[in-house]
């Protein structure tokens, strides 16, 4: 090359060359500045953060505290999914309030991924009320059952009065067995067109939905919850929510000023919330997935892992094995079904006093079931409703964040 040339290039290049090296341990130092900065913040704000375990650790030791009959009953889900909003109504101000944050690694990641997290648990709410649906027409027919059977135990001693009404029985009973049989838990529709966030009712809450650019985010969302392919599984999406979430350690936790630890206790709570509602409601394609690993250092692992880990046992009882649902309504239908029906096989009429006397109180078990189901389901489905909004308006929440933090 020339002399002349070389010569050229090398005073063309130079200044530029000398403004990058310093622009580049301008950055470093700034970078460095940064991590002190956040690790002092995460020594300072550490109050708001441990207040936040404690908040999650207080629930779902209460959550625990339950007899074997009271775990996976209707009542027993409304607790955990309100127990799920607590937590989420606490951990919501601690990223918002530190939002500058968000864009520096690798805090920005952890958000992101919990992010995607919440949009999979969508389809799992959706899942959850179709099988709410279900149990709605689970409990129609018992009603039927309840009626024909009440019948035949009021009726008089006569053979044929009692004959006829028992033969209803027997036929309410068959078609109440089909349903609860988990082969015909499938027939909830894989590719779902509904969505909680269709509905105009408004109840959704957020003013960002208000705006222009929210109500699109929220088109979008409803798009993501309800559209989905007809080899959506209910299985493939619990696993895709707990995929890669390990415990922050501890250069993370310095590096994002402490906020990686209430990243992952929110999707451990996240996670467990979404796997005790398919393991209690019919849906498509349920499985109980014992693995759930979580480091015992945090003072809400034990009671989650202990409430999990009873479920799994629930799951793997004989009895229960082929159920549709572990939900506790769920398995006294099916027990008071199965003796109901061996108990009207019977052909010798009139049926004995103790017999009839059986008869009354199995019927009157799945009337109790039939007012616990009409007065549950509501007020359950709202609360996964709520559920869905909440999450889906903090989402739309932070992408308004976001895109202001960008400007």
């Amino acid at each position: 090359m020339p002399a002349a040339v070389y010569q050229g290039l090398s005073s063309s290049l130079s200044p530029s060359l000398g403004r990058f090296i310093p622009s580049i341990r301008g950055h470093q130092i700034h970078a460095i500045e940064a991590r002190h900065h956040m690790a002092a913040g995460a020594a300072a704000e550490q109050p708001d953060l441990l207040a936040f375990q404690r908040c999650v650790a207080d629930h779902f030791l209460d959550l625990s505290n339950v007899d074997a009959d009271g775990l996976l009953s209707l009542s027993w889900l409304r607790k955990l999914l309100h127990s799920f909003l607590v937590c989420h109504e606490a951990f919501r101000p601690l990223l918002l309030d530190r939002w500058s944050l968000i864009a520096r690694p690798p805090l920005g990641r952890l958000v992101a991924d919990f992010s995607d997290r919440t949009v999979k648990a969508l389809d799992i709410c959706n899942a959850a009320r179709d099988g709410v649906d279900q149990l709605r027409r689970l409990g129609t027919h018992l009603e039927i059952v309840v009626a024909a059977l009440g019948a035949a135990a009021a009726s008089s001693s006569r053979r044929g009065h009692r004959e006829g009404e028992l033969r209803r029985a027997r036929k309410a009973l068959a078609e109440l067995a089909a349903m609860l049989d988990d082969r015909d838990a499938g027939s909830i529709p894989s590719h779902r067109n509904r969505s909680f966030g269709r509905s105009g009712s408004g109840s959704a809450g957020s003013s960002s939905s208000s705006s222009p650019s929210g109500s699109r985010r929220l088109s979008h969302f409803r798009s993501l919850s309800s559209n989905v392919s007809r080899s959506w599984s209910v299985v493939r999406q619990l696993q895709a929510i707990g995929s890669n979430m390990a415990a922050p350690r501890g250069h993370e936790v310095e590096a994002t000023a402490g906020l990686a630890v209430p990243i992952y206790t929110m999707s451990v709570v996240l996670l467990f919330a979404m796997r005790s509602l398919v393991a209690a409601i019919p849906c498509h394609d349920r499985s109980i997935q014992a693995h759930f690993s979580i480091p015992r250092t945090f003072p809400w692992a034990a009671p989650i892992v202990s409430i999990h880990e009873r479920i799994v046992e629930e799951s793997k009882n004989r009895e229960r094995r082929n159920s549709t649902g572990l939900l506790k309504e769920i398995q006294q239908i099916e027990r008071c079904t199965h003796q109901l029906t061996e108990l009207t096989q019977v052909n010798q009429f009139p049926m004995s006093e103790e017999k009839q006397e059986e008869l009354r109180q199995r019927v009157e078990e799945l009337a109790q079931v039939c007012v616990v189901l009409k007065e549950g389901l509501g007020p359950l489905e709202r609360q996964v409703r709520e559920v869905f909004l909440r999450i889906m308006c903090s989402r739309i929440d932070g992408l308004d964040r976001l895109s202001q933090t960008m400007q």
